[in-house]
């Protein structure tokens, strides 16, 4: 693995492949919670605008210049950051690394397209309210992180995306678009030097600037209850806690246990009893999200009115089973295995594998290797769990948010 530092304060990495296909992302630190008040949505908007034109390229231009050669270029916005990401044939790495600098660098922001790209948001915000599944999940981290912006809607409100304009772009990008605050990582079959060459090429020159940008960790909660009357067939609810930071100790412990309680595999805990033997759902799952200096932890169900207490008892029942009994040494053996398992496989989508790892290297000096997470895993025992489990598994500080059908 390559890695280095550009002078501005960019961190490159680069991951040797033999791959055919390659893949690229630069990672911003700049995300919805680094929002003001007044530019909800901002973050999101301005990724929508990276893409409306540069000093080099018009939009077309940047839409069709990997597309051309059957490669693609996208981006999203999160809580904490944006990314820019690329995959396309290894000879067109160099179209790769320079559009993509381009676009993060040199985006002019046309006045034209802001009225254009707000219509489209607007349409992206209606969507979700067709979906409340989804929606769900953004209305309970408001409730989760109250009154920090963390918690507040990446996209946006129409109210906040009516008052945008181009110079609320260029102050945003100004304060949080900063190169001591990015990460450059690649995956393909491209020789180091090379590579390097590329980077040194397109990479904008100069030196680490002052960073402004503070963020503020969530701090003083209670819990709430929040019951929506909403025009869905489906009942739609989640129930959590805030829980540990992507930097807290217990991050990966805690990691399996939300994995045994209602992770990916059809034999966690919550789909075995809620879906498999009582038939209360379709879609049971437990979620953990641990941002930079907090994290948020919560249990999603999907059923029919009339199973709603029913379904919530379940879920408390066995969270309280992780609260009171510890794992035996082959509940903890298998679930253990079957959380390396998952992340093994997760590796085998490169795109995935790198996006992840980036994210990481926004807030580690260096990637945790894999045989160190295998080997810290391994270490941990039932009584560790157990504390985690009681640490945010505690019914009377869980918040609760129901879309009630009926």
């Amino acid at each position: 693995m390559l890695s280095f530092t550009m002078p501005n304060g960019i961190r490159v990495i680069h991951i040797p492949s033999k791959s055919l296909v390659a893949h690229c992302a630069l990672y911003i630190k700049a995300g919805s919670r680094d929002e003001l008040e007044s530019e909800q949505g901002m973050a999101h908007f301005v990724e929508h605008m990276l893409f409306k034109g540069t000093k080099n390229r018009k939009p077309y231009h940047i839409l069709s210049r990997l597309d051309s050669v059957g490669g693609e270029i996208n981006a999203f916005t999160s809580k904490e950051e944006t990314c820019i990401y690329a995959s396309f044939l290894a000879p067109y790495y160099g179209r790769a690394i320079n559009l993509i600098f381009d676009i993060a660098f040199c985006s002019t922001f046309p006045e034209k397209e802001l009225e254009r790209e707000k219509a489209v948001i607007l349409e992206e915000i209606e969507s979700y309210k067709d979906s409340p599944s989804e929606q769900i999940f953004d209305d309970f981290e408001d409730l989760i992180f109250a009154g920090h912006p963390i918690g507040r809607n990446i996209l946006g409100t129409p109210k906040s995306l009516e008052n945008f304009k181009r110079e609320h772009i260029i102050d945003f990008t100004q304060r949080t678009y900063l190169p001591q605050e990015m990460v450059f990582i690649s995956t393909g079959p491209i020789k180091e030097s090379n590579f390097r060459k590329l980077v040194e090429k397109n990479v904008p020159t100069g030196n680490v600037e002052l960073n402004n940008n503070k963020r503020k960790t969530p701090t003083s909660y209670s819990p709430g209850k929040l019951i929506l009357q909403q025009q869905t067939h489906q009942t739609h609810m989640i129930t959590g806690n805030r829980s540990y930071s992507m930097t807290d100790e217990n991050n990966l412990g805690f990691s399996l246990l939300n994995n045994l309680l209602g992770g990916p595999g059809l034999n966690n805990r919550l789909n075995l009893n809620i879906r498999e033997k009582y038939g209360f759902t379709y879609h049971v799952e437990s979620f953990y999200n641990a941002y930079s200096d907090t994290g948020i932890f919560g249990v999603y169900l999907g059923t029919d009115y009339r199973h709603i207490d029913k379904s919530m008892r379940l879920i408390h029942k066995e969270l309280g089973k992780l609260r009171e009994q510890k794992l035996g040494s082959l509940q903890l053996h298998r679930a253990k295995k079957q959380y390396i398992g998952q992340m093994l496989l997760q590796q085998d989508n490169q795109l995935n594998h790198l996006l992840g790892l980036g994210k990481v290297m926004l807030y580690q000096e260096a990637p945790e290797k894999f045989k160190e997470i295998e080997k810290r895993l391994d270490a941990l025992n039932a009584s560790e769990l157990m504390e985690m489990a009681n640490n945010i598994f505690d019914i009377e500080q869980m918040s609760t948010i129901i879309y009630a059908s009926e």
